[in-house]
């Protein structure tokens, strides 16, 4: 006979389940009508409400989510990246090496963090494979979220799995004690996916990005001199600009315009080169040939005096200190605005707004004009730089649009490698026990804002609040199942009705059902539910928890048949012009072979 407490916990779970199915209401909503559901019941004290604010397992994800950022914004992943892919292979190593890159990085970052860096290099992937993008996103995408299976910091439901390990017999899972399992498993699906998946992922074209193509960018660009390019050919150059399909239209020298520069010219430091390229390849393009964007407006020489002064100086400081740095916004010029037949001297970019004209989008048509005088017309597309206010300025004074807001990650090696090098710090200190993890890494998020690999201003955006408030929230409500036996009691339901004292069977059971619920629920939600049920299973068997802990933590990250099971999923579905029952083609033969695999090796790692 069940007690009141037991049909409370009940009917809110149940409740909580339906409304993330619902989807009406965001999870971290979700989760805290839960939590607020239990205190008014009485199932948690008030005073306890929100313990789980400080759960362990909730500081570290929001610190890995900070030192992911750092990674991302210092350029580490964009050199690895570059470095790491193969430029002209086939379809087959293509994919594979994509894939498997994305699976590496999702197990030391974020795995929604690492598939937005990696998107505008599948797409570009997708072009010269004769691929539509959505058949080299799709397998990013679950290579990516196969990665997070890989270790204790790889996705959240492991980290949360731990927790409860940790709370049960006394000791959390170790850095890689969940390599022994996710590592073969992530390389065999990812050996799947290239050699057969990627067949499976429907070839559809996204009838939005037509619509929303903003065409190629002619920008100015100063070869420095410790630029790679400087004393090579042209012809060199272009061979370096073909995997990002830019080309250089113009090479200026003194103040002397060449048009269509012969393959023969040599590059000397100080040339201008004028290249045109879309958005999203210009940061490699500077990147790998070291080069610098050309203002379009100087500084003058008043301006300059001005920055010398110490007091500038001071206020430059404490300005970087606090974090002001600029944005890139994608601005479209209306019909009636100003900026007609005028240039950006004209204007007065620099010192009437402090705004820096990176590069001009004319469909149809190249100018002969320096960037700094080049006329705009209506309909230009101008890419440009400076702070937010000062461009809600611009854009309210001169009949602008605002399309988007860009990002421009210039990779910076000694800052890439500060970054990476604070990573496998933080990394090595919890893989060794040297620090507890969360302790590990949240010293790894202060060495970061020290050394500036993650800016003052985005530590904060870094970190994604509603993932934070659905553990924080649902740690406690998950507790409640454990201490009024729901958990135990539904595990001896599943154990006498379904799987009979097997625990074989108890455990396929187990990661089945973890993965069904993750396909339509946060995974991070789901971990937090099944994981009472799996240690009741253990105990109701007489067992060790480990494997069945870790069926949970490997169902909650294979969520691979909708797209609304995970965050990559969702974010492909638009790029990718897929339909919502597109997944299950290739998640479905994906989530039988992660069945097939896995359990065999829980057994034998973990044994019962």
């Amino acid at each position: 006979m069940m007690t009141q407490d037991q049909l409370l916990i009940l009917f809110i779970l149940l409740a909580t389940m339906v409304m993330f199915i619902l989807g009406r209401w965001r999870h971290d909503m979700v989760a805290g009508a839960a939590l607020l559901g239990c205190v008014l019941t009485g199932l948690i004290d008030a005073q306890n409400a929100f313990l789980g604010f400080a759960h362990p397992a909730v500081v570290t994800v929001a610190c890995v989510l900070v030192l992911s950022r750092g990674l991302q914004l210092s350029g580490a992943v964009d050199i690895l990246a570059r470095h790491a892919l193969p430029k002209k292979a086939g379809t087959l190593l293509s994919l594979a090496a994509l894939t498997a890159l994305g699976a590496f990085l999702s197990g030391f970052m974020n795995n929604v963090g690492a598939m937005a860096l990696l998107m505008p290099v599948a797409v570009q992937l997708s072009g010269r494979l004769n691929l539509t993008p959505g058949q080299v996103l799709m397998p990013l995408a679950f290579g990516t979220i196969l990665g997070g299976m890989t270790t204790l910091i790889g996705t959240p439901p492991n980290l949360i799995v731990s927790g409860f390990r940790k709370e049960s017999i006394g000791s959390g899972f170790e850095m890689f004690d969940f390599t022994a399992v996710g590592l073969p498993l992530a390389l065999l699906c990812v050996l799947f996916i290239a050699l057969l998946g990627w067949r499976l992922v429907p070839a559809r074209k996204n009838p939005g990005t037509e619509g929303f193509e903003t065409g190629a960018y002619i920008t100015e660009t100063r070869v420095l001199d410790n630029s790679k390019i400087a004393g090579m050919y042209l012809r060199e150059v272009e061979a370096e600009l073909d995997e990002s399909g830019a080309q250089v239209i113009r090479l200026i020298r003194n103040n002397v315009s060449v048009n269509a520069p012969s393959p023969g010219r040599r590059i000397r430091a100080g040339d201008i080169l004028v290249i045109e390229a879309d958005v999203e390849s210009m940061a490699g393009v500077l990147s790998a040939l070291g080069l610098a964007l050309e203002e379009a407006e100087p500084p003058s020489e008043n301006e300059n005096t001005r920055k010398a002064d110490a007091d500038s100086k001071d206020e430059e400081r404490e300005a970087d200190s606090n974090g002001d740095g600029v944005m890139l916004m994608e601005l479209v010029v209306r019909t009636e605005s100003p900026l007609q037949g005028r240039s950006a001297r004209d204007i007065g970019l620099r010192t009437r707004y402090g705004l820096n004209l990176l590069a001009v989008s004319r469909e149809g048509s190249r100018s002969r004009a320096r960037l700094r005088t080049l006329k705009i017309k209506a309909g230009d597309l101008l890419l440009m730089q400076g702070s937010e206010e000062a461009l809600a300025e611009f854009v309210a004074d001169n009949g602008c649009i605002p399309l988007a807001e860009r990002e421009l990650r210039i990779p910076d090696r000694n800052q890439a490698l500060t970054a990476t090098l604070i990573m496998l710090a933080a990394v090595a200190t919890a893989a060794f026990a040297l620090l507890p993890t969360a302790i590990a890494f949240a010293a790894g998020v202060l060495a970061s804002m020290a050394l500036r690999t993650v800016p003052l201003r985005s530590v904060y955006d870094a970190i994604d609040w509603p993932v934070i408030i659905l553990l924080g929230a649902l740690m406690p409500v998950a507790a409640v199942m454990e201490s009024t036996g729901t958990a135990t009691l539904i595990a001896e339901f599943m154990m006498q009705h379904v799987a009979q004292g097997s625990g074989l069977i108890a455990i396929g059971l187990i990661l089945t059902l973890t993965m069904l619920i993750s396909s339509v629920v946060n995974n991070a939600a789901t971990a937090a539910a099944m994981c009472p049920i799996a240690l009741g299973t253990a105990a109701a068997l007489g067992a060790q928890p480990d494997a069945f802990l870790m069926a949970v933590a490997i169902g909650s990250s294979c969520a691979f048949l909708t797209p609304i099971g995970h965050q990559n999923n969702t974010l492909i579905l638009g790029p990718g012009g897929f339909n919502f029952g597109d997944y299950w083609r290739l998640g479905l033969p994906i989530s039988v072979l992660v069945v097939v695999i896995s359990i065999p090796l829980l057994l034998l790692v973990w044994p019962l």
